[in-house]
């Protein structure tokens, strides 16, 4: 417990992600619309939006489809930052290949690409993989991901995680194992071995790492960027209104990533409609569901989001 204490972090200004949710529409195509106005709002709020992740069904999606993802992104923000996948699924090449492609792409839209897990990373040394695939990338972002979000996910060891610090053009990673711990050890390395590289949590059950030392790139941000930029602000400014927002955020992180973890998607488009956001979003056909009482559960806890904000 007295090493989490220690690390605590007031008034630090955290580096935000969002992981933007692309919505589809009945006939099982991606509705680009609402998902434009969302990357927007995104944006707006001072979060930089990260595309083609799997809140936004990289993994799932056509090659063709994730460079459509792209441009639209693009034109839609401007010059404004954005974040980008680098996936290799559904390529008609090998695996290095695809990823090559896929992080060309990403650099052709002046975005930054983090390298997204496939069955390529599932043995063998994942740093000269890694180091591979981002060669050609002035900045980039490595990726952990547990297996309760995909079969093929893969936590690395400390010692591979330190040798990716080493890679001079990746500037942090992303790290979903939803162990509060592990990401800890992290931090301390991070601390020791390189203090500029960004650790950013992907624990949407415990958002709260941000007072510690972790910054983020999450899927439950993208329910409401703006209460997360809210959030973001308090802790930077000192105000413990900070506590009061970010509780009930957690609430919410809490009932939209229990299991099946993957059916998340299902709530942040419930909840997107909810609250407006979007018109009648929908998930890919192949995203697992949520109940068709889930906007039962999500209600209330919108209420309480609101409330907080407006404290």
């Amino acid at each position: 417990m007295k090493r989490y204490v220690e690390r605590i972090r007031p008034g630090r200004k955290i580096d935000a992600n969002s992981a933007v949710l692309l919505p589809f529409k009945a006939d099982g195509k991606p509705d680009y619309a609402d998902f434009e106005k969302h990357l927007v709002a995104t944006s707006k709020a001072g979060i930089v939006p990260a595309v083609n992740m799997d809140t936004g069904f990289g993994p799932q999606l056509t090659p063709a489809e994730r460079v459509d993802v792209l441009k639209l992104t693009r034109k839609a923000l401007g010059t404004s930052p954005f974040i980008a996948g680098a996936c290799a699924f559904g390529e008609d090449v090998d695996l290095l290949r695809g990823y090559k492609k896929a992080v060309a792409a990403i650099l052709d839209v002046g975005a930054i690409p983090i390298v997204f897990q496939s069955e390529l990373f599932a043995e063998g040394d994942v740093v000269a993989l890694t180091k591979k695939i981002v060669a050609p990338a002035p900045k980039a972002l490595a990726f952990e991901l547990g297996t309760m979000f995909a079969p093929f996910g893969r936590i690395y060891s400390l010692d591979d995680y330190r040798r990716l610090m080493d890679i001079p053009n990746l500037a942090g990673a992303k790290h979903s194992s939803l162990s509060r711990d592990l990401e800890l050890a992290r931090l301390e390395l991070r601390d020791r071995h390189r203090p500029d590289w960004k650790v950013y949590t992907g624990n949407d059950l415990a958002i709260d790492m941000v007072m510690y030392g972790s910054d983020y790139l999450l899927g439950i941000s993208t329910f409401d960027p703006e209460a997360f930029a809210l959030r973001d602000r308090w802790w930077a400014e000192g105000d413990a209104r900070f506590l009061e927002l970010n509780d009930a955020l957690q609430a919410l992180g809490a009932v939209a990533f229990r299991d099946p973890v993957p059916a998340y998607k299902d709530s942040a488009a419930a909840y997107l409609k909810l609250t407006g956001r979007m018109r009648d979003p929908l998930v890919h056909p192949k995203c697992p569901r949520r109940p068709a009482w889930e906007i039962d559960l999500l209600r209330p806890l919108a209420a309480q989001i609101e409330k907080a904000k407006k404290a």
